[in-house]
C-alpha cells in the first residue's frame, strides 16, 4: 500500500507586518507636520468659506464707507494680501504633496513586499491542498477497489496498485 506524502509544513520566515503611516509620522519635522497642517487647512470648505466671508467683508466695509476707506475701489491691497499668500502658499502646499507622494512610494513598495510573502504562502497552501487531493484520491480508489471485489475488506497488492496508478493519472491529467 502507498503511503501519502505531504508538503513539509510552511515556515514563516519573515519579519511581521509593519504600520508604514507609524514609521512615517515619527521621523516628521516640526515644519513638516505645519506644512501637513496648511495644506489640510487651505485645502478646506472652511477654510474657503472663512477665506470669502472675509474678503466680503473687506469690500463691503470698504465700499460702504462705514469706516474710513482703508482700500478704495480697486482694493489693491486686498489684491497684494491675496498675492501674498498664494506665493507662500503654493510651496508649502507643495512640500506636503511631495512628502505624500514619498510616503505614498514607500507604502507602494512595502504593498509590493506584502504581496510577494502572500505569493509564496498562497503556493505552499496550494501545494499542500494537490497534496491532500492525490491522498483523497488514493484512498477513493482504493474504497472503489475494496467495494467492487466484495471480499469484506480483503485486498490483494494488485488491485491496491491499479487503483493507485489510475488516481495518479486522473490527478496528473488535471
Amino acid at each position: 500500500m502507498t503511503l501519502f506524502s505531504f508538503p513539509q509544513p510552511f515556515v514563516h520566515d519573515h519579519p511581521p507586518v509593519r504600520n508604514i503611516e507609524d514609521e512615517f509620522r515619527g521621523k516628521l519635522t516640526r515644519a513638516q507636520r505645519a506644512a501637513d497642517w496648511v495644506a489640510v487647512t487651505v485645502g478646506s470648505w472652511r477654510f474657503i468659506a472663512a477665506q470669502s466671508g472675509l474678503m466680503l467683508v473687506w469690500v463691503a466695509l470698504n465700499v460702504t464707507a462705514i469706516l474710513r476707506h482703508w482700500d478704495p475701489y480697486p482694493f489693491i491691497l486686498l489684491n497684494l494680501l491675496l498675492s501674498l499668500q498664494a506665493a507662500y502658499t503654493a510651496p508649502i502646499i507643495m512640500m506636503s504633496q511631495n512628502r505624500q507622494t514619498a510616503r505614498d512610494r514607500l507604502e507602494a513598495h512595502y504593498d509590493f513586499e506584502v504581496d510577494q510573502k502572500a505569493e509564496v504562502e498562497i503556493r505552499a497552501v496550494l501545494d499542500h491542498l494537490a497534496a491532500q487531493d492525490r491522498a483523497l484520491g488514493e484512498i477513493h480508489a482504493i474504497l472503489v477497489t475494496l467495494a467492487s471485489n466484495g471480499s469484506g475488506g480483503k485486498t490483494n497488492a494488485a488491485d491496491t496498485t491499479t487503483a493507485s496508478a489510475e488516481t495518479e493519472r486522473r490527478t496528473a491529467a488535471s
